[in-house]
């Protein structure tokens, strides 16, 4: 079998030769002999950096209400929503709210979620 990666062609015979020079040379091909001029670099003004010190690995807790208040509001939220439809508003107050209720059933579930982003 003949390898294609071996052969070469007489088009691309001197290629190999430019790659190894511009490799040598860079991409500016400049001279062996030329040299680059760099600037010199300035004086840093500014002070380094210094971290803030690590913060106590004190816990935060949520006030003792947060729990069971988050639990009561989405209980009483779904509660006033299920009640409404059960009775199809057939209970005195509930009636004269007509669809109140489920705003009233939706603001408590509301409230629950609202307080749980407290929750530690």
């Amino acid at each position: 079998m003949i390898s294609i990666r071996n052969r070469r062609c007489p088009e691309n015979a001197d290629r190999g030769h430019r790659d190894e020079e511009r490799l040598r040379l860079g991409p500016h091909r400049m001279s062996v002999r030329q040299e680059a001029v760099v600037p010199k670099s300035k004086v840093r003004k500014k002070t380094v950096y210094t971290p803030p010190p690590p913060k106590t690995a004190r816990r935060k807790v949520s006030a003792p209400w947060v729990g069971p208040a988050i639990v009561v509001s989405l209980v009483l939220g779904l509660a006033w929503i299920a009640v409404y439809y059960v009775t199809e508003g057939a209970i005195p107050g509930m009636s004269t709210l007509g669809s109140w209720n489920l705003v009233i059933g939706f603001v408590f579930i509301i409230g629950g979620v609202a307080l749980s982003t407290r929750w530690r």
